[in-house]
């Protein structure tokens, strides 16, 4: 593997992990009226009970994906296998975490992909904890041969629009062209646009990249990244959240934008954020490497704003 910032562990992006968005342009595996996608559950098993019970509520032809990264701080057992267990009653996708869970890449660390703005040291504290959660997974091969076997992506049809449900962007799975760094530039908003044409999808849902962002186009598309479903993502805010994809409103969103015939919307997961404290405490304590990248972020949210996730279409005319 060649040397520099890019190909080192945590940075790598193996070729295993991609596939083109013109992988996306394919029959739907999926046919509702409406549609949940939660990435980055990240272990917390309050968010996944909280998810579930409101995804429940919906009504009509629906489905709940989870779109990876669903393990990651839970490295106690029975937490790890209760995630497992209920994340495993519903469509999933892989993303990195479960991917070198089940076939590590080498030199791949966490398999994040972390682009240069990431600091080392998030780099290599993800790299940590990763080994650490793989420690956990072993105990488990049945696991394993379940995670090994889920697919990158999905494609689902939502009334009468195709929707692209992947973890990282349309070309990779750890992808880092749907974060909300990348949209804010117009070569970003560009490649994104590229990227649903090349996917022929109305809708991409992805997540990856930890913090939320729902990016208009001028042509009735929208990206939603829905950041952490068992995280806060936005700065004195202590909740997840999940993207609802569907033909009518839910009445409860965060924000929205319309796509088409669909509405897409930011949900909260409203889990137990004390037991959710607690629990990560008892696993991460003061010093280890996850409540040095984290803890912060689950106490407080991230510097980032409601305001700043949601995105109107602009023109990129000249």
């Amino acid at each position: 593997m060649a040397s520099g910032p890019g190909s080192a562990p945590g940075r790598a992006c193996p070729v295993e992990y991609r596939y083109g968005a013109r992988a996306l342009r394919r029959a739907p595996d999926l046919e509702v009226d409406a549609l949940w996608v939660a990435g980055g559950l990240y272990g917390n098993p309050f968010a996944l009970q909280a998810l579930v019970e409101r995804h429940a509520a919906e009504r009509g032809a629906t489905a709940l994906v989870f779109n990876g990264d669903f393990h990651w701080f839970d490295i106690e057992e029975g937490d790890f296998l209760r995630i497992e267990q209920g994340v495993g009653q519903y469509a999933s996708t892989r993303g990195n975490v479960e991917t070198e869970l089940a076939s590590p890449s080498e030199g791949a660390g966490c398999g994040c992909g972390y682009p240069e703005w990431v600091d080392e040291g998030t780099v290599e504290r993800s790299n940590h904890i990763l080994a650490r959660l793989r420690e956990t997974a072993a105990r488990f091969p049945d696991v394993l041969v379940r995670l090994r076997a889920l697919p990158m992506h999905l494609v689902a049809r939502v009334g009468s629009e195709r929707v692209a449900i992947v973890h990282g962007d349309a070309d990779s799975l750890a992808g880092w062209a749907f974060s909300q760094e990348a949209l804010a530039l117009p070569g970003g908003l560009a490649a994104a646009e590229r990227a649903f044409d090349e996917a022929d999808v109305r809708v991409v849902a992805s997540s990856h990249t930890c913090l939320p962002v729902a990016q208009g186009f001028p042509d009735g598309r929208v990206l939603a990244n829905n950041g952490a479903a068992g995280m806060p993502n936005f700065h004195g805010e202590r909740f997840g959240v999940a993207t609802r994809i569907a033909v009518s409103p839910s009445g409860d969103a965060l924000y929205s934008l319309r796509a088409g015939a669909l509405h897409v919307e930011a949900i909260a997961v409203n889990y137990d954020e004390r037991a959710w404290r607690a629990k990560f405490l008892e696993q991460w304590p003061a010093g280890s490497d996850a409540h040095r990248s984290y803890f912060e972020r689950i106490a407080n949210g991230p510097r980032y704003s409601r305001a700043q996730a949601r995105r109107e279409a602009v023109s990129l005319a000249a």
